[in-house]
């Protein structure tokens, strides 16, 4: 079993441009597929520690699916269990793509945060 995993949603070309970037520095990693499958709470709750406690930072904020909630105007009172109920819920909510490795978790893909996450030593 890869020591990665990485939530992936296969219309989403930034989630694909992660994949393609995992394959080129040859990094294991076992790929879901959020909508269908998405995180645990554990898995969640590794993120959010990751993301300094900040539940905004979970949310695909740009999504169809969080901007028809109306869930912009409703993150600085939600409880941490409301949130990951709705994450839990409904994969489309969640930011991708979703990487949580043994020592990392990553919410976005940005080149140099992975670099630096994944890349060291």
């Amino acid at each position: 079993m890869a020591e990665i995993v990485v939530y992936t949603y296969a219309k989403c070309s930034t989630c694909r441009d992660a994949v393609k970037w995992l394959q080129r520095h040859g990094l294991v990693f076992e790929e879901r597929p959020i909508r269908e499958t998405p995180p645990a709470e554990t898995e969640l709750r590794k993120m959010l520690a990751a993301q300094g406690g900040q539940i905004r930072r979970l949310f695909n904020t740009s999504g169809l699916d969080y901007r028809a909630m109306g869930l912009a105007g409703r993150m600085d009172s939600i409880s941490e269990a409301d949130a990951f109920a709705l994450l839990r819920g409904n994969g489309n909510l969640v930011k991708r793509p979703f990487l949580l490795g043994p020592r990392t978790a990553l919410a976005g893909f940005d080149e140099k945060a992975w670099a630096a996450a994944l890349l060291q030593g």
